[in-house]
């Protein structure tokens, strides 16, 4: 089984040119070696626990065997026994595992003598151990070069129960996708979330940075360094796992929602691109953590919402206010710093996403799992959520938009992606949706839809789905957006060849039969590079 669950971009230019290549040091190891003494030590008393539950279970159990097979033991002890020590008595089990003793006295090991092995002092390099210097180092330098042209395209993925980030380079100029390395995750990601704000003790003295914030089926939020290759652990985890690896101590995990740190799944996280050491998550534990990425702590906690909350977007220009959605079919938006005065709307469904509109905050979109788009105007506050009227409202399709996206170059250009795996571009100027192409980009059911964050491949759109795909579609190149959008975009005028660009989906998914079909009736249709368009008027 393979998927991916999220996507996000990395703008052009932050990523080092030249990453570094991870090297364990002893202080890393010696924090390795404490996790793992303190989960032996987890894991020990948890067996403990279980061999004293069962103790008085198996002593009957003993009992019972004692007193119908003494009888037996008896008639079969005799002879047969006698004989069979004799013929294991030549192979001395008793001594099995004990190293020989030479002749003065020292053992022989499998080694031979240790005494004759030679020994370096610490730091002092051994010669049969150094491999001369050679081009191999400028060879994988260069090969883990990303160029100030490129953009770095991240992707949570599970793969065969794995669970990693992928971190994509993408070439525009090229038509170029390709892994340039992936991060080891402790459960499968939700959500992830890119930070140009340095965090953790190995980013001190940083002002700038690329990080990434990942949610996963865990409570905790890891943070890590895309511009570090091979790391084998986080710069900075939010949450309970972050305070117990710091104090080295055993705690017996809460359970219960707190305002410390999340207790269930992370299901969204949200920077503040104003505050820049502020992050936002929320979680199937009902609330929405602020948390502090200078202390790593958890400064504010919040429960606007009776279920899981499962989105969250802050406003473009109103840095404060942040905008959630909700499994209890309400969206709040609501001022950090007065959490009390808060504005709810609700909706005929389990809420998929919610964004602020990006040309014009006074606006904002909801998706929901009924297949619906709602436009909001944020000054028209209802009285009781069930009076909440949208501006206007769309069936985008007929299973749940569980992706959502705004072009932020040009106004009215929405992508929305279905679990009925179709991803549409909608058209909706003057508060008049209709829908500009559908397509089926063989990524299986869509999870992720998201435009590239450059102004120069802001119509670049990363889909990935059930398939454990990524496809970046060049949506300028496709005919049917070119007229929709040409009167905003000049740039857009004539016709060129369109253009996608992905890695070969794995041709032992169990989808592929189906998504091959797809091809080929896209292919009879004689749609361009294989895909049916529709326009609409």
């Amino acid at each position: 089984m393979s998927m991916i669950t999220t996507t996000g971009w990395v703008r052009r230019g932050v990523a080092a040119q030249f990453p570094t290549k991870y090297e364990i040091d002893e202080e890393e190891m010696g924090r390795i070696s404490e996790l793992a003494r303190m989960q032996l030590e987890d894991a020990k008393g948890d067996l403990k626990a279980a061999q004293e539950g069962n103790e008085d279970e198996d002593e009957a159990m003993d009992e019972d065997k004692k007193e119908s097979g003494s009888d037996a033991v008896e008639k079969g002890s005799g002879k047969k026994d006698a004989k069979d020590d004799d013929d294991l008595k030549e192979y001395d089990l008793d001594h099995y595992d004990s190293d020989e003793v030479d002749e003065d006295g020292e053992q022989i090991t499998m080694f031979g003598n240790v005494k004759s092995l030679a020994y370096h002092q610490p730091n002092e390099e051994d010669p049969y151990l150094v491999v001369p210097e050679d081009e191999d180092d400028d060879e994988e330098r260069e090969e883990l070069q990303v160029l100030p042209t490129d953009n770095l395209l991240l992707a949570g993925k599970v793969e065969d129960e794995v669970a990693h980030l992928e971190v994509y380079v993408y070439e525009d100029h090229d038509a170029n996708l390709y892994v340039h390395h992936d991060i080891m995750l402790p459960a499968i990601p939700l959500c992830l979330e890119w930070l140009d704000m340095p965090v953790g003790k190995a980013a001190e003295g940083r002002t700038t940075g690329n990080f990434v914030a990942v949610g996963t089926m865990e409570p905790d939020i890891e943070i890590w360094d895309l511009d570090v290759v091979d790391c084998m652990y986080p710069n900075a985890i939010l949450g309970q796992g972050g305070a117990d690896a710091d104090k080295k101590s055993k705690k017996k995990k809460k359970t219960k929602a707190n305002d410390e740190f999340h207790v269930d799944s992370v299901l969204a996280l949200a920077a503040n691109r104003q505050h820049r050491n502020l992050l936002a998550s929320a979680s199937a534990d009902r609330t929405v953590k602020l948390w502090d990425l200078n202390t790593t702590k958890c400064a504010k906690s919040y429960s606007h919402h009776t279920d899981k909350v499962c989105s969250l977007n802050w406003h473009p220009t109103e840095s404060t206010i942040l905008l959630t959605g909700s499994y209890d079919r309400t969206v709040v938006a609501a001022d950090m710093r007065a959490p009390d005065a808060k504005a709810r709307w609700g909706v005929d469904a389990d809420v998929e996403n919610v964004r602020w509109d990006v040309h014009d905050p006074n606006y904002f979109y909801v998706t929901t799992d009924g297949g619906m788009v709602y436009r909001y105007d944020v000054r028209n506050i209802p009285a009781t959520p069930q009076e909440s009227k949208p501006v206007w409202s769309l069936q985008a399709h007929d299973s749940s938009v569980s992706a959502f996206d705004i072009n932020s170059a040009i106004p009215g250009f929405l992508v929305t992606g279905s679990t009925d795996k179709q991803v549409k571009i909608w058209n909706v100027e003057n508060d008049k949706p209709s829908m500009v192409v559908s397509r089926k980009l063989e990524v299986g059911k869509v999870f992720s839809t998201t435009f590239a964050p450059d102004a120069e491949t802001s119509f670049r759109l990363a889909v990935a789905g059930s398939k454990g795909t990524v496809q970046v579609w060049d949506t300028s190149t496709n005919a049917a957006v070119r007229r929709a959008f040409v009167s905003r975009m000049p740039a857009l005028e004539g016709e060129v060849q369109e253009r996608t660009v992905g890695l070969q989906a794995d041709q032992n998914e169990s989808d592929d039969e189906e998504g091959g079909a797809e091809i080929g009736a896209a292919d009879a249709a004689g749609g361009p590079d294989g895909w049916e368009s529709m326009d609409e008027d």
